[in-house]
């Protein structure tokens, strides 16, 4: 992912020790990966043997809960930078796609869009920037209750993969994919729909929902915790600066959630520098400290400043948070 430094506020780091933070090892992300597919086999498993008692509504919660962070896998794999070997992150960034009903070549073109024109309104629009200051905040809230998503299914990945594989493509897309990847795209989005087609032929064919239960639905009911951690990013924060201490938020988080978030709480440390593999941020953290803004300690902390901001934005386009910078910076 290539951003322009010569645009953005870029902090005073040693060159050498940025280079030596941004090597990348296969071992993190194997270590990761089985760590979360272990995970998610295992809570899968207890699902499926508790299935009709009380005890499934927990391990399908904690299930579906892992499953969601999926957004963090392909993230950290879209950067390319959860494995050294090319083909082993690619393996895992289309699989992680696939779990979170995204298209991946798309998925990469308009997440390096995101970084580029991060929160930009006045030149190439920045098309995450609905989720980051929502005007409808009924739907916001909505989306810290399981299922509630469902609601608005009109707009999910689902849906806007069937129209993809009919050509139809989404303002994102036009944006920011080349003309020479939309062919490719499409076929993409008819391998799904196949996929997906399968999937829903075995429920029939072996007379069960369990397939459905384990992959379409877990997005959904696993979607508030997911949402609470990943949603921080960019909440209520400033438009249009070329400044990411302005318009990217970072969250210290406890270790359950830093792990599944793939330590994505030091959000604006990636923005600043995204070639830096995620467990280097902390890191990374330390040497720019004395050039970023306060972090927040903990969701709790973050809710509790952002909340009444978030409230305001739905009225007033001016009333975002506004971050209080080091001086001489």
């Amino acid at each position: 992912m290539h951003v322009d430094s010569s645009i953005w506020f870029k902090p005073k780091i040693d060159r050498k020790k940025l280079k030596e933070l941004s090597i990348r090892s296969d071992f993190p992300g194997l270590i990761h990966f089985a760590i979360y597919f272990s995970s998610l086999i295992f809570f899968g498993y207890l699902s499926y043997i508790f299935w009709g008692s009380w005890f499934f509504i927990l391990f399908y919660f904690i299930y579906s809960t892992i499953y969601a962070f999926n957004v963090a896998n392909w993230h950290e794999t879209v950067h390319r930078t959860a494995f050294k070997t090319r083909w082993i992150n690619e393996i895992f960034y289309y699989l992680s796609s696939f779990q979170g009903m995204a298209e991946p070549l798309s998925l990469r073109w308009s997440h390096s869009f995101h970084h580029s024109n991060t929160l930009q309104t006045e030149e190439e629009y920045d098309h995450e920037i609905e989720v980051s200051r929502p005007t409808d905040l009924f739907r916001f809230f909505l989306k810290f209750i399981p299922l509630t998503d469902l609601i608005y299914i009109h707009q999910s990945p689902f849906v806007h993969i069937f129209k993809l594989s009919f050509g139809k493509l989404s303002p994102g897309i036009k944006i920011s994919v080349p003309v020479s990847d939309i062919k490719k795209i499409i076929r993409n989005a008819r391998i799904y729909l196949l996929i997906w087609f399968a999937i829903i032929l075995s429920c029939f064919y072996f007379d069960t929902i369990l397939p459905i239960l384990f992959y379409f639905l877990p997005s959904y009911v696993g979607k508030p915790i997911q949402f609470a951690v990943n949603v921080t990013q960019h909440l209520a924060a400033k438009f249009d600066s070329k400044d990411h201490r302005l318009s990217t938020h970072t969250v210290i988080l406890n270790p359950i959630f830093s792990f599944l978030y793939w330590h994505m709480e030091y959000h604006l440390e990636h923005h600043m520098f995204p070639m830096v593999p995620s467990y280097n941020l902390k890191k990374l953290r330390k040497e720019i400290e004395s050039q970023l803004p306060r972090p927040f300690n903990g969701l709790f902390d973050f809710y509790k400043t952002i909340l009444p901001y978030l409230i305001k934005l739905a009225f007033n386009s001016n009333d975002y948070y506004r971050v209080k910078l080091p001086e001489n910076t």
